[in-house]
């Protein structure tokens, strides 16, 4: 099973704060877990009980997260099975780029963190607007609440991720599946004083039963993983090769498109690209709305 964790977690932990540029690590088995553990960690460093997601997001089967906007209303998601309690009481969802929804639920709803894909990537494509992490990362911190940055699907934007590349400071930083090399490992970083909350709540709490971890976190196989993965896949040199093809198959449906009258659109954020049947979306519902199943089949 490769349990015990080894000295090379020191290592490992000095590598992902030069890559990603977060000084805090804690190593996972999946980016649910990650989150799950990211979302609980928020509620304890600021003793509020409920999460803000973006409405279409996509976080693993962390329970909190498996919500919509239905009808102005937050409600569970549909097909899910066996919640242990309400989602919608302990979330609130607002639609992508929506600036006066994401102010006016933070100010009014007891938020403990906002969790976010710094691209929408699960309703199709959803490109933030220009100046919208901007201002989601000034309104979170009026609001007191944390930002949490998922990058499970947009690790992938350049070097150290969309939230390195673009400035966006999270609070806490959580990626999984391609971090590793496609081994089961994902990370969870913090900032400083994100850990220094996190040690003043320990300090509080009995030893063990937290709630965070698993015996097979940070095991010698996924942090191995890690360290080859930070070795070999997330250098310069393949985020590089990445972008070339990821821009030449971009313009290359673009002038397909043309070709034909279409007025489909490409999205693209570094090397991850789709493209849909009609005008880009600005939000979840917009996107679900222009889906055409069966085409896309």
């Amino acid at each position: 099973t490769c349990m015990l964790p080894s000295d090379r977690g020191a290592e490992l932990g000095e590598r992902l704060a030069a890559c990603f540029g977060l000084p805090f690590w804690q190593v996972m088995q999946t980016a649910t877990e990650a989150n799950r553990a990211a979302l609980r960690w928020a509620r304890a460093i600021t003793g509020r009980r409920r999460v803000l997601v973006f409405q279409g997001c996509y976080h693993g089967t962390v329970d909190e997260t498996m919500v919509r906007l239905r009808g102005g209303r937050t409600v569970a998601r549909e097909g899910a099975i066996g919640a242990p309690f309400d989602n919608a009481a302990a979330a609130v969802a607002v639609e992508f780029n929506d600036l006066p929804a994401l102010g006016a639920a933070l100010r009014d709803a007891d938020v403990a963190c906002v969790i976010a894909e710094p691209v929408m990537t699960n309703v199709g494509m959803v490109l933030p607007d220009p100046g919208y992490h901007a201002a989601l990362r000034e309104l979170t911190r009026r609001h007191g609440a944390l930002l949490v940055v998922d990058e499970t699907h947009t690790l992938s934007s350049g070097l150290g991720g969309y939230s390195r590349v673009h400035g966006l400071a999270p609070a806490l930083w959580v990626c999984g599946t391609a971090v590793a090399g496609g081994l089961p490992g994902a990370v969870l970083g913090s900032t400083a004083q994100g850990e220094e909350r996190m040690r003043a709540v320990l300090a509080t709490r009995e030893a063990g039963h937290s709630g965070m971890g698993t015996t097979l976190a940070a095991n010698v196989l996924a942090i191995d993983a890690l360290l080859a993965a930070l070795d070999t896949l997330h250098v310069e040199a393949t985020y590089a090769a990445m972008e070339r093809a990821a821009s030449r198959l971009e313009s290359g449906l673009v002038a397909s498109f043309a070709r034909r009258g279409l007025g489909w659109h490409v999205s693209r954020v570094g090397a991850r690209v789709e493209f849909g049947f009609g005008p880009a979306p600005r939000n979840g519902t917009a996107s679900e709305r222009a889906m055409q199943p069966l085409l896309e089949r």
